[in-house]
């Protein structure tokens, strides 16, 4: 590693402008005043596990109000779009402070970013930066708060991860760890793994000329169009397996459910191969699974969606991306925590339906799900 002047503080990893971007965003407390043992000790941890072949930077952040973006975010960016072209990934992470520049930047411009990690520290919630529904859809999170951190204002943290975790539509790894305002070498760990995940995730990828912009159509609901869900987005869980944990649908609307899939052309049913006891998958055949890989769950299976047991009632399935967007921004759905990183990118849970025009627009949004695996 070779040291720098002001914002930087170190640079390593691949020397390649054409590799991924990963970049550290700490803050103050990181510096030298009790978040870690020290700051080499808490860099130490990153460069040990985080994947070759990246590049690496970290970076010093401004002190802020908390809740508050701190000064100098436009600086920042533009050293990061020196570094390449805007086809290279950048991935940011912010830790303590300076997850709101992290964060703020991320909710600024989500489609110039291929993920994000906010360590022990929230977004900007109080500053002007948008936070709407489906906002950072197709954008993979990686969250952490400390179970007892009295550093961070509880109130700022309840709505960092309300928003990540029900509207913000990132397919979001949330965790709260024991312990309080400190980072550890489990949650660099782990955060080490997701980012190899995701790296390796879009080296494989079919490239996507840009994010989904303007109103989806959708060929299975009236007029093209979805409806916004009514009131607000249900809770999940937030890791595997993924569950819909209030608002869930009545069990005889879920059998109406189950009974409309079967019958679309080529569906067979059987016990999901991927998800929990309990849950019934919808899969076509050899012969009519027409689809690109990225329409299924499990494309070896033609899985294609599965409904979970009656004490949840949601689905998973794979959407296209457009679709998949309109879904998280309207409402019906959350992404899945691993899509995008070992899963389909349009890998959603849709929310079971709550009464009889619910069933109606879920039985559509399934429908696009079997389109799209069947080709057409």
């Amino acid at each position: 590693m070779t040291g720098s002047a002001s914002p930087l503080i170190t640079r390593w990893g691949s020397c390649d402008p054409e590799a991924p971007l990963i970049v550290l965003f700490l803050g103050s407390e990181c510096l030298g005043d009790g978040f870690g043992d020290s700051l080499q000790t808490d860099l130490a941890m990153f460069v040990r596990c985080l994947p070759d072949g990246a590049a690496y930077a970290a970076v010093r952040v401004p002190q802020a109000a908390p809740g508050h973006s701190p000064p100098g975010l436009a600086a920042l960016r533009a050293w990061i779009d020196q570094r390449g072209t805007p086809e290279v990934p950048v991935v940011l992470i912010g830790v303590g402070g300076g997850a709101a520049a992290a964060g703020g930047m991320l909710l600024a411009d989500p489609a110039r970013f291929a993920a994000a990690a906010l360590l022990y520290g929230v977004l900007p919630v109080d500053s002007d930066v948008p936070m709407t529904r489906g906002r950072l859809a197709g954008i993979p999170v990686f969250l952490t708060h400390g179970a007892r951190d009295l550093v961070i204002p509880l109130e700022l943290q309840r709505r960092t991860w309300d928003y990540l975790v029900r509207d913000s539509g990132s397919p979001l790894w949330a965790q709260r760890q024991p312990g309080g305002h400190k980072l550890t070498a489990e949650t660099v760990a782990g955060l080490c793994g997701w980012i190899e995940a995701r790296l390796g995730f879009l080296q494989r990828a079919t490239p996507v000329a840009e994010m989904p912009t303007g109103q989806a159509r959708w060929p299975t609901l009236p007029h093209g169009r979805l409806p916004e869900r009514r009131g607000e987005t249900p809770e999940v869980s937030v890791t595997t397996p993924q569950q819909q944990v209030s608002q869930n649908a009545p069990a005889e609307l879920q059998e109406a459910l189950f009974e409309r899939v079967v019958q679309l052309d080529g569906v067979a049913t059987a016990p999901s191969a991927v998800s929990v006891p309990g849950a019934r998958a919808f899969f076509l055949g050899s012969g009519n699974a027409r689809g690109p890989r990225e329409a299924f769950i499990v494309p070896d299976l033609g899985e294609f969606a599965h409904l979970h047991p009656a004490y949840d009632g949601s689905l998973h399935l794979a959407l296209p991306i457009a679709l998949a967007h309109d879904a998280l921004a309207k409402g019906w759905a959350v992404a899945h925590p691993l899509a995008g990183l070992r899963l389909t990118p349009g890998m959603v849970m849709i929310f079971g339906p709550r009464d009889a025009t619910e069933l109606e627009i879920v039985t559509a949004i399934v429908q696009a799900s079997h389109s799209y695996a069947a080709g057409n």
